[in-house]
């Protein structure tokens, strides 16, 4: 694949997971080894790359984790999934099962594919590549026909490849997607992806004749064409007296992974930003793209001010208590963080989570869980000793009410937070 505009090293990371036993529908690491041939530039379009291999992995905190680290790698990421798709019974929201997930467990066993969604969505748009190879479980197929934007990601990410209904009985499906793509990379060949796309479909046809309907779903979106790079524009801003629109902005919260049961020795580690919501219905554009790219390229005094202008306006158009209101709020939570700056971020991820339960959101909603996750991981990232005893206390309280999904999420607070009390009497001493 070429990708422009990009000359430093790229990051391919290969997920491939399906459980163990009877519940597993594809042999998906069995792409591994085709994959693992190719010359790592090839899987990214780059010069060079670094390639990193998950197979079958057990925990989806740790997937989480080593997503996270391709995120925030420079240079193009391509990310390529085999697996199997099924929905959870409480959200009917679609994961990606991993080695040990069944039934009775896939929300805690079984990586949540809105998480996936949210770590690329940190990432500059049109330097993320996606290719899947999956198969779905009847209900979860039935819902893709349905919708296919049940897998959507996010802007400015590519994604290529098919998701197939599930195989007949005591059958395993082949990941006949990836294999063909490996096989023409290994060939010499280096097709844009958008043609390796269509060779590999019209190999399938010409194997397997022209797929019917119900057969598979192929995913093709490449990236819009980009304009010519222009000077940074003004940062859009709330007029100072707006009339309440008819409709409420657009409002679709991504839900924040939660922490997986495990040793509670590790801090919890950061949720994905949250979505947010759009003012175009009250200025005719998004300003959220502008303020992010403010914050990305620096600006994060200015990126700062326009979202305290816009949480000000959410305030007078929506009511201080609104899902809008809230999400300005968590907008400035995250470019503290962006800003390197984790005692702002903390006490506005703390104030997030007091307005979300102030909405009478339970104690065990991933949003609530998600923002008290954060502000844990925040001053976790402290390292001046007089801030992090200052926000402790509030911390503790709202850990008490919130305890997360992460086990000793608690006890791990309370004694890193001895270890800033016993650092402070030596140095009086």
């Amino acid at each position: 694949m070429v990708i422009d505009r990009e000359d430093t090293a790229g990051t391919a990371l290969l997920l491939a997971a399906a459980p163990v036993g009877k519940g597993r529908l594809i042999d998906a690491v069995g792409v591994l080894p085709a994959l693992a041939a190719v010359p790592p530039g090839a899987l990214t379009g780059t010069a060079a790359a670094t390639l990193v291999e998950l197979a079958d992995p057990l925990d989806p905190q740790a997937v989480l984790t080593r997503l996270r680290a391709a995120v925030a790698a420079p240079g193009p990421l391509s990310l390529y999934i085999a697996g199997q798709l099924h929905l959870d019974h409480r959200q009917c929201l679609p994961h990606l099962a991993l080695a040990r997930t069944a039934p009775s467990t896939l929300r805690y066993t079984a990586l949540p594919w809105h998480w996936i969604a949210g770590e690329l969505r940190l990432r500059r748009p049109g330097t993320t590549t996606v290719v899947v190879d999956l198969v779905a479980d009847d209900p979860t197929w039935r819902r893709l026909t349905a919708d296919r934007g049940l897998l959507a990601l996010c802007h400015g990410v590519r994604v290529y490849g098919r998701v197939v209904p599930p195989p007949a009985r005591r059958t395993i499906a082949s990941p006949d997607y990836l294999k063909a793509c490996a096989a023409i990379w290994r060939s010499g060949a280096r097709p844009s992806l958008t043609a390796l796309h269509e060779q590999v479909v019209a190999q399938s046809a010409a194997a397997h004749g022209p797929a019917a309907p119900g057969v598979a779903l192929v995913f093709a979106a490449d990236f819009p064409a980009s304009p010519a790079p222009a000077a940074a524009p003004p940062l859009s801003v709330p007029p100072l007296s707006a009339r309440p629109s008819s409709a409420p902005p657009a409002y679709a919260p991504a839900a924040a992974p939660a922490p997986a049961d495990r040793d509670p020795e590790p801090a919890p580690a950061p949720p994905s930003a949250p979505a947010v919501p759009s003012a175009r219905q009250e200025t005719g554009a998004d300003p959220l793209p502008s303020i992010l790219a403010a914050a990305e390229s620096g600006r994060h005094a200015e990126a700062a001010q326009a979202a305290a202008a816009w949480e000000q306006h959410a305030h007078r158009t929506h009511g201080s208590g609104s899902p809008q209101a809230v999400h300005w709020l968590e907008v400035r939570a995250d470019l503290a963080r962006l800003a390197g700056d984790p005692a702002a971020s903390c006490r506005l991820w703390m104030v997030a989570a007091e307005a979300r339960l102030a909405r009478r959101q339970t104690l065990d909603d991933p949003e609530v869980e998600g923002a008290v996750d954060r502000a844990h991981h925040q001053w976790e990232r402290l390292r001046d000793g007089e801030a992090a005893r200052a926000l402790a206390p509030a911390l503790i309280a709202l850990r008490r009410r919130v305890p997360g999904r992460q086990r000793g999420a608690l006890q791990v607070l309370q004694r890193r937070l001895e270890r800033w009390h016993d650092t402070t009497e030596d140095v009086m001493r």
